[in-house]
């Protein structure tokens, strides 16, 4: 009998409304042979297991999520002159011995949780219907929380099973566990589309074509450094799974036009509509918004129907307890130098991570100089009311270029009623009462992360399918005519410019092999350290030689290895991989 311990929220609703309270218990004493009885207990344990997004959001620093942005050749890393970790996360380098490992923690205390409940549903007398969407969540769960594992770590210990051995085993099995996961939860999860912060049958699917598609591609040379780097892109066709299946690119392609076909998720109309700069309280002070009769599809907690998977915020943020209930993305993304939002509006103070690539720019404007999707996600700071390079408080300034990106940042919103900015928008629609960290600029930001949305399966479709269609239904939506015909650049070009700063673009370029390459064109790029002009300047051999030593992968944390449960990733042990600051 093993012992199950859940932190256990009292409704897994209360994880995706902006105002509700989230009450939880520990229940230690709780067992594989006494719980769950209910289909409350069970979903009070799903909760538990999406907690864990909330829970590595304390420290989005650390998080796969945030490496894909600063690491991608997308985004420079940013922020001042002491926060080398940004920097290091740009670079490819090392900064401290244990840089990332509360994510990893984190991520295998969410894989535990899963594991247990899916150790016990399968015993229970609950009805069919409510198990398989339960053990389907478990399962995607721990199938997303893997993947990430495995993206930024490598090889790391496969456990399925509560006190497993939890040692490395076979990179493969990794990956085909993860597949298994998100094929399972896909192929057994009921026939509904769910808007109530559940994972649902189709966002498994769109999943599951995620996963494929890096894990064929990246691995499709083989699974040692040589292969991992090497510039020819050989996908796989086909995986072997633990159970002894075999998972297909046509099993796939089922599966990801049953989600476009049948799942009822569709494209907002207005792209620049994804995003919370066009919010009530905001668009019509910000001069590109303004009289353009756009309305965030968010506002007042409207559903999003292009959001599939997206990670819910609420007011109980509190750097003493439960700071990850706040957005702390938008916080590490907002504008840095203590610079008033007035100067800045509409976009709010923040820590200055990310600051948008030159080359990232000049790109798209040479490839889709009529594309509207470029002004909607990319801010020049000198045409901000009064943008003070450098800062204004604290001005240090790192890798700081004229461009930011509008997706990820923190907000802010404008009182009409009293003529006042607040530092996040969300105070005014959801109201000035309830923070448990007051109204506050790096706590206040709450609107959601969005992980996974309708756009990139059409593209994923495309993808697979090497056909124009989901393609072209992108680029209509974005007001661009359409291509004649399918071509892998093509592809990567659009995905490159619908699915800037969300997320995809790290494993996009190392999955396609191009990565070396497209990182390297960020050296040179014209930056600004301080304030004054300056360029991204190479460090530690440079882009390319530090992807071609690493494949992409962080350093393992050093606790991690000294208790014997993981090896050093190759790139990792010599001295030319700590940074040292700019």
């Amino acid at each position: 009998m093993k012992k199950i311990s859940y932190i256990v929220a009292a409704a897994l609703v209360s994880l995706g409304l902006n105002s509700c309270s989230l009450d939880a218990e520990n229940l230690t004493d709780s067992t594989s042979e006494n719980f769950p009885k209910t289909e409350k207990d069970a979903t009070a344990s799903l909760a538990a297991i999406y907690e864990n997004l909330n829970a590595v959001n304390a420290n989005p620093q650390m998080s796969f999520y945030y490496l894909s942005m600063l690491a991608s050749d997308d985004n420079l890393g940013g922020g001042g002159a002491n926060d080398k970790l940004m920097q290091a996360l740009d670079l490819l380098c090392n900064y401290n011995a244990n840089m990332t490992e509360q994510f990893y923690k984190d991520r295998y205390e969410g894989i535990g949780r899963a594991n247990a409940l899916l150790q016990a549903l399968p015993n229970t007398d609950l009805s069919d219907n409510f198990k398989a969407q339960a053990i389907g969540e478990a399962k995607f769960l721990r199938g997303f929380y893997y993947y990430e594992l495995a993206s930024q770590y490598g090889n790391v210990p496969l456990i399925t099973e509560p006190g497993q051995n939890s040692e490395q085993g076979d990179v493969t099995v990794l990956w085909g566990q993860i597949l298994q996961d998100l094929r399972d939860a896909a192929k057994d999860m009921p026939e509904q589309r769910l808007t109530n912060g559940h994972i649902d049958k189709y966002t498994a699917e769109a999943m599951l074509a995620r996963v494929w598609l890096f894990y064929t591609g990246f691995y499709g040379n083989g699974s040692d450094i040589a292969s991992l780097t090497s510039t020819t892109y050989n996908p796989l066709t086909s995986v072997t799974l633990p159970d002894g299946s075999t998972l297909t690119k046509q099993d796939v392609i089922g599966y990801i036009d049953d989600c476009v076909n049948n799942s009822g998720y569709s494209l907002v109309p207005d792209y620049r509509n994804l995003w919370a700069y066009t919010n009530k309280y905001s668009r019509d002070n910000y001069e590109y918004t303004k009289g353009q009769g756009l309305q965030w599809v968010e506002d007042d907690n409207a559903i999003n129907p292009e959001s599939m998977f997206a990670i819910k915020f609420n007011k109980l943020a509190s750097w003493s307890t439960t700071i990850g209930y706040g957005n702390g993305y938008a916080l590490h993304f907002g504008i840095r130098g203590g610079q008033d939002v007035d100067k800045t509006f509409p976009f709010g103070q923040g820590w200055g991570a990310g600051p948008v690539a030159p080359n990232l720019v000049s790109d798209w404007k040479a490839a889709e100089p009529n594309d509207i999707r470029l002004e909607a996600s990319i801010q020049d700071v000198r045409e901000l009311p009064a943008y003070a390079f450098g800062g204004a408080t604290w001005a240090d300034f790192i890798q700081e270029t004229n461009w930011y990106e509008k997706k990820q940042s923190a907000i802010a919103g404008y009182d009409a009623a009293t003529g006042s900015y607040q530092p996040c928008f969300e105070v005014l629609m959801y109201g000035d009462t309830g923070w448990s960290n007051g109204v506050n600029f790096q706590t206040s930001n709450i609107h959601d992360l969005v992980l996974l949305r309708f756009a990139d399966v059409l593209l994923m479709q495309s993808e697979l399918k090497e056909d124009v269609e989901g393609i072209n239904k992108v680029r209509a939506r974005a007001g661009l005519d359409p291509i004649a015909s399918y071509s892998l650049t093509a592809l990567q070009n659009e995905r490159r410019w619908e699915l800037a700063f969300e997320g995809t673009r790290w494993n996009d370029i190392r999955r396609f092999h191009i990565a070396a390459a497209a990182l390297e064109k960020q050296t040179n790029q014209p930056t600004y350290s301080r304030g004054k002009a300056d360029t991204n300047s190479a460090h530690n051999g440079g882009y390319s030689a530090r992807y071609n030593a690493t494949a992409g992968f962080q350093k393992m944390p050093e606790n991690q290895v000294l208790q014997g449960k993981v090896k050093q990733n190759e790139g990792w042990t010599s001295a030319d991989s700590e940074y040292q600051g700019w």
